[in-house]
């Protein structure tokens, strides 16, 4: 093959691009977000957690409350009914108890929060006036992406000096915190699973969406338990109906602590209805979960909420 000079010096420029070009991608890759979202979800019935234990009992956990928003926490087992896909099932185990919490703290420090961090810290130091040695906590801070702040802990100090150091800056990632927040919740000891959200406005952020996130509070058994400032999305509050958690809203910093108070004694306060679920298949599909409370005429009326459904088992 004759020298042909042009020749070289355009295989040379050739090289040089790709290797750039190599590079950048390299670099893009090492700081990537950690989480990545799932293919989109189906019910496959290959890796769901449900309420089921290993005896095939499944679990409801049924929050009660009177017109103030105060846990009732006097009932017995007759005053509730179970459905499961329409059919009534017989409720087998009864319990009602305060029971040790793992509870996830997803906080939001977008930019809208910077006059709001102050006083959401200090209020969230209720919270934790009344916890149980078995219980644990972490906290996941979230703007333009959600942060893991150490794993989990039993001090509730260690908390708040974690939530010390937040600083407000940039945009909402809430879906994102909520993936990373269920991720997390994984590793935790005890049956209640708990996530708390505290935000003050709608999701702008997130690389994760909504179905996503609704499949994997629900195969981790997780309720979802939130405190709105002056807003509150509304894919949150489906998301805490459907879970059998609750939202309040704070129209002013005045009404956090109350709020606060409120929520962290509903979280505590819950009965657990069990049965052996009439259907026996074992195909991983999605089961719906009704309760009915039962109220003598007369009475002033109560409020409840109820895990509205759990993933059977697969074969």
């Amino acid at each position: 093959m004759p020298y042909r000079p042009g020749f070289f010096i355009w295989a040379a420029m050739c090289l040089t691009v790709a290797t750039l070009a190599w590079s950048g991608n390299a670099l893009q890759e090492e700081h990537r977000v950690s989480i990545s979202p799932r293919p989109t979800a189906h019910v496959d019935g290959h890796s769901h957690t449900s309420l089921r234990s290993d005896v095939n009992l499944v679990l409801v956990p049924v929050s009660v409350l009177d017109a103030l928003d105060r846990p009732v926490t006097s009932l017995p087992r007759e005053s509730f009914r179970v459905w499961e896909d329409g059919v009534e099932q017989t409720v087998t185990y009864f319990s009602q108890e305060e029971g040790p919490v793992s509870l996830g703290l997803a906080f939001d420090s977008s930019g809208s929060m910077k006059k709001r961090i102050e006083t959401s810290v200090e209020a969230l130091k209720l919270l934790f006036q009344t916890t149980l040695p078995s219980d644990e906590f972490f906290v996941v801070q979230f703007s333009d992406q959600p942060r893991l702040l150490g794993g989990f802990t039993a001090d509730p100090a260690e908390i708040q000096r974690r939530l010390g150091l937040v600083q407000a800056k940039g945009w909402t990632a809430l879906l994102d915190a909520l993936a990373l927040s269920a991720h997390q919740m994984r590793s935790a000891r005890n049956g209640r699973r708990v996530l708390l959200i505290l935000s003050d406005g709608n999701d702008n952020n997130s690389r994760f969406t909504e179905s996503e996130i609704r499949n994997r509070v629900i195969e981790g058994n997780l309720r979802i338990y939130g405190i709105g400032l002056f807003h509150w999305p509304r894919f949150l509050q489906q998301l805490a109906q459907e879970t059998g958690g609750h939202i309040l809203s704070a129209q002013s910093l005045t009404e956090l602590p109350d709020t606060v108070q409120r929520l962290s004694r509903e979280i505590r306060s819950e009965y657990v209805l069990g049965y052996s679920s009439g259907n026996p298949q074992a195909d991983g599909k999605y089961r719906k979960v009704k309760v009915e409370l039962l109220q003598p005429p007369g009475a002033l009326p109560l409020r409840h909420s109820w895990r509205r459904g759990y993933y059977a088992p697969a074969k």
